[in-house]
């Protein structure tokens, strides 16, 4: 904060510099002004935020110096010092609005105490201005997002964004009058890592683009919200893209823009908000670096919602082998898939990727032993683990909702005395609708066929062809009770090919013949 002292006599200046120690008390001493009219010539350039004046000074004096200065400089304190002891003088003085009146008799300490009142009511206007700008800057972005989300209430006024719209030259005209073209864009950036806030980026982006294109914006959590003057010269596609490049440029990180069609009246913008929140749900498949419009996803009718049986059978193998990093090249394989499919949509990739978790935990249920090919408690689970919904790193997700059911299956089973006879129920589960041989789940668990056959007999009590025929006719018991397949499906979903040793088998073990079985009433 700065003070400048004026005064035409040498010694009075040369006393109130040493005097007093003006940078103690937080203030920056301007080189003093010999008459008022020096002074008048040089605050415009100074700009002292204190001035602390003589009244009676050859030409003008400190009164008419006081009268001037507050039309120029109205926020400028000014403390009159004079030696005169005139009441009379005190009260123009007042009347002009100065801090305060000391005479030149006045000691230091007095001169002090007028000095910091001044730079206390300079400290209160600057605080009572910064909170008015916080609450006009806060209504204003109120009223700017009840604008783009068709929220405001009928009869509202809209002044306080509008004319802050035409201030910055995004809104041109009035009323109900045409104006020029406008439009709503969600821009969302990323890029600056090592544990820099997100918001710290949105803000230098957002600050960066209200500099380039004629805007103003709102600032959330996640992204930015322009409302950008349109057409050739501003924010059309080519406008809004080297804007976007410059800003991607210069602050080194990737930033995604989507654009709503132009629209000439504010009443429209939520048309056009709307139209950039529905492109912005697509910047995980088009790209973090870029610019869209509507024409660019005008064709997409919508990928797969379910993933096929060859990928779930494939994860359940990956979720069983216990490999971390091949797991991780399979969901960057099968989300690459989905992503590179010109057809695909926000809405069918979250379906797709859902499907996926879905089959993990199908996977981990049967393993375990509930359960079976059918139900809904693991679409449920994974239902409630994470829905993929407005995602834009969703391999990262999956990738950690995979991993995570791979190791809670993998350190239950390691708790075991045999966990190796876990891994081997865990694998015939896994496989009851192909041909199951004793040799081949040995291999899976690195035994030898006749040592791992005596370890599961003894650690389940049952052969392992008792077992895998149990295991069997409690797949087909449960796919008869909650599916519509027919008793050759059931049958081959249970590693049956031949159907009527399948009933003979499944008439052994319940008492029913299947068709019996689905049409009695369930215990």
């Amino acid at each position: 904060m700065k003070i400048m002292i004026v005064d035409d006599e040498a010694i009075i200046r040369k006393g109130l510099c040493t005097v007093i120690d003006w940078k103690e008390l937080g203030l920056t001493l301007l080189e003093p002004a010999e008459s008022a009219e020096e002074a008048l010539e040089r605050i415009p350039v100074e700009k002292p935020h204190i001035v602390l004046t003589d009244i009676r000074m050859p030409g003008m004096d400190g009164i008419a110096l006081a009268k001037q200065l507050k039309s120029i400089a109205p926020d400028t304190e000014i403390v009159i010092l004079t030696g005169y002891d005139d009441f009379a003088y005190a009260q123009q003085a007042l009347r002009e609005g100065v801090t305060d009146y000391l005479l030149k008799t006045s000691g230091p300490e007095e001169i002090i105490k007028s000095a910091m009142k001044a730079k206390q009511n300079i400290v209160d206007k600057w605080e009572a201005q910064r909170k008015e700008l916080a609450q006009t800057a806060a209504l204003r972005d109120r009223l700017l997002e009840r604008l783009v989300t068709g929220q405001t209430d009928r009869g509202a006024d809209l002044s306080p964004i509008l004319n802050r719209m035409k201030e910055k030259g995004v809104y041109v005209g009035g009323g109900r009058e045409p104006s020029a073209p406008m439009r709503a864009i969600i821009v969302s950036a990323s890029g600056w890592g090592d544990g820099k806030p997100a918001g710290l980026l949105l803000g230098a982006v957002e600050n960066m683009l209200t500099e380039l294109l004629p805007s103003v914006s709102l600032l959330k959590s996640d992204r930015i919200v322009l409302v950008a003057r349109a057409g050739p010269g501003f924010a059309d596609r080519g406008g809004l893209e080297r804007a976007v490049r410059r800003v991607r440029d210069t602050l080194k990180c990737a930033v995604f823009a989507a654009a709503g069609s132009d629209v000439a009246l504010p009443e429209e913008l939520a048309r056009s908000y709307g139209e950039a929140e529905r492109i912005h749900a697509y910047r995980v498949l088009l790209g973090e670096q870029s610019v869209c419009e509507l024409r660019d996803i005008a064709s997409r009718s919508g990928g797969a919602t379910v993933c096929p049986r060859q990928v779930e059978e494939e994860l359940a193998g990956l979720l069983m082998a216990n490999v971390p990093t091949q797991l991780r090249h399979f969901v960057h394989r099968i989300v690459r898939e989905q992503t590179d499919d010109p057809a695909v949509t926000p809405k069918s990739l979250q379906a797709y990727l859902q499907s996926v978790v879905i089959a993990g935990h199908r996977w981990l249920e049967r393993a375990r032993g509930g359960g079976g090919a059918g139900g809904g408690s693991p679409a449920q689970a994974a239902a409630d683990v994470y829905s993929f919904e407005d995602d834009p790193h969703p391999e990262a997700e999956l990738f950690q909702i995979l991993s995570s059911l791979m190791a809670t299956f993998h350190d239950t089973m390691s708790d075991t005395r045999h966990a190796y006879v876990n891994r081997a129920i865990a694998y015939i589960r896994e496989r009851l609708d192909g041909n199951l041989t004793l040799q081949e789940v040995a291999k899976f668990v690195h035994l030898t066929p006749n040592h791992f056959s005596d370890a599961f007999k003894k650690e389940t009590g049952q052969s392992y062809i008792e077992f895998v025929t149990r295991e069997r006719m409690q797949r087909a018991a449960h796919l008869l009770r909650t599916t519509p397949l027919k008793i050759s499906e059931v049958a081959g979903a249970a590693g049956y090919e031949d159907i009527k040793y399948f009933s003979q088998q499944f008439k052994k073990h319940t008492g029913q013949t299947p068709s019996e079985y689905r049409q009695s009433p369930a215990d």
